[in-house]
């Protein structure tokens, strides 16, 4: 099996670069997706609030999928769903199976990884306490209410503030669950101020920052959550535990970009980002392997996937077009306040539309400056009345400011300013 392009994940972000690549010209392309039918995540978000910048109205998870998902069958674009990818090789063969045709090896000219992200377990972060049944993802406790038709409880805790976990307590209060509060660790929320205020907000729903839970109660069902104030250290403040009676304990504690297969395949994983390292044209550290989406890194908006996609994807065509221009790379680093930036390095030569970049900082900062520095001279600097961690930032550095470049990397720093 031979395609000129095979994009891994049905999601929004495979559906968009696979319209983009049929848009510029590519036959034979292939999306592979292991979920039973096109869409991801979008399926089991019923909310609206999805397609603002996309397509300038509110739209539920299904109805923004269901419109790329149409186009792409429309375009008469191959997808195998139900599929499962077990390997990708270095020169860009593709190992997957399915129940109808069994084990496929499926050669393609350039790939994209678009398989999204996943949550984090109690596991991962290790909430001490008993084992009961009761304790769910956000992501999990969505599934079932809005695709099974399950209830999770009727007295609910949330643990961390992200946007699923803010989505969902309101969702919850609305089939009639008591939702006690969230908690969250960090001394602020990881979600958009828009989800504070919508579900949150205007149903009551106390937010607890700088808390976490330190006990789980419960035998065969949760019983009790024991919450505790932490330190700057994050460690529990001894004397301000509270107790709660629930029988639901959700946890909306951070999203993973799905890459077990990219590490196999060798594609170099920024530990920052947990997505794979990539240069301008969102290429990983191997040739004709590019990178998008949830899978490169978590993002706050499903409109900033899809625009993100249909860059890799011109890339993806601008590589079998062999059109890619080679070039000495330079580094870009994150500076002070700054979590992290996606690309992490560039070429000039293929920069003629400028570099975009996209970067997350490390706390709430108030009237600050993204700055954009070669060595000690800023090239570029962009006002921001607020900004907070679970807000991605995009900022075009416009390819006659790289011109004169004289260093070998940039800093993308904050200054000035209020704030941590």
């Amino acid at each position: 099996m031979e395609y000129d392009l095979v994009i891994v994940g049905g999601g929004p972000a495979g559906l968009a670069a696979a319209l983009q690549a049929r848009k510029e010209g590519v036959e034979r392309i292939l999306i592979l997706e292991r979920d039973k039918e096109l869409g991801g995540i979008l399926q089991q978000c019923i909310h609206n609030g999805f397609g603002l910048h996309e397509f300038k109205e509110e739209l539920t998870g299904p109805e923004y999928a269901l419109r790329f998902s149409e186009k792409v069958l429309q375009q008469g674009i191959e997808c195998m769903v139900d599929t499962m990818v077990l390997e990708i090789s270095d020169k860009k063969v593709i190992r997957a199976v399915n129940a109808r045709s069994g084990y496929m090896e499926i050669h393609a000219g350039a790939v994209i990884l678009a398989m999204g992200c996943r949550e984090r377990t109690r596991g991962a972060i290790a909430i001490p306490g008993e084992r009961p049944a009761g304790i769910f993802t956000a992501g999990a406790a969505q599934r079932y209410i809005n695709m099974e038709g399950y209830m999770v409880g009727k007295k609910i805790l949330i643990l961390g503030s992200g946007d699923i976990g803010l989505i969902m307590a309101r969702r919850l209060t609305l089939e009639g669950a008591e939702v006690k509060a969230v908690v969250e660790l960090m001394p602020f929320s990881g979600g958009l101020a828009r989800n504070i205020a919508q579900c949150l907000d205007d149903y009551g729903i106390p937010l607890y920052l700088s808390h976490t839970v330190v006990d789980v109660i419960g035998d065969a069902r949760l019983e009790k959550v024991v919450i505790a104030a932490v330190d700057e250290q994050k460690r529990p403040i001894p004397g301000t535990e509270r107790e709660y009676e629930v029988d639901a304990l959700l946890l909306s504690v951070g999203l993973i970009p799905e890459n077990d297969v990219s590490r196999k395949t060798g594609v170099l994983i920024d530990e920052r980002t947990q997505g794979p390292v990539v240069n301008e044209l969102m290429e990983t550290n191997i040739e004709g392997i590019f990178a998008c989406g949830n899978a490169l890194h978590v993002h706050d908006l499903v409109d900033f996937v899809s625009a993100e996609a249909r860059k890799a994807a011109s890339a993806a065509c601008r590589y079998l077009r062999r059109e890619v221009k080679p070039g000495a790379y330079r580094e870009i680093h994150a500076g002070e306040g700054v979590s992290y930036t996606v690309p992490q390095k560039f070429r000039a030569e293929n920069l003629a539309e400028g570099l975009e970049l996209f970067l997350r900082v490390k706390n709430i900062y108030r009237n600050r400056r993204i700055e954009v520095r070669d060595g000690e001279t800023t090239i570029l600097s962009l006002k921001r009345p607020h900004l907070a961690p679970g807000e991605m930032e995009r900022v075009l550095v416009p390819g006659k400011l790289l011109e004169g470049f004289k260093g070998d990397s940039l800093t993308v720093t904050l200054a000035g300013g209020e704030g941590a």
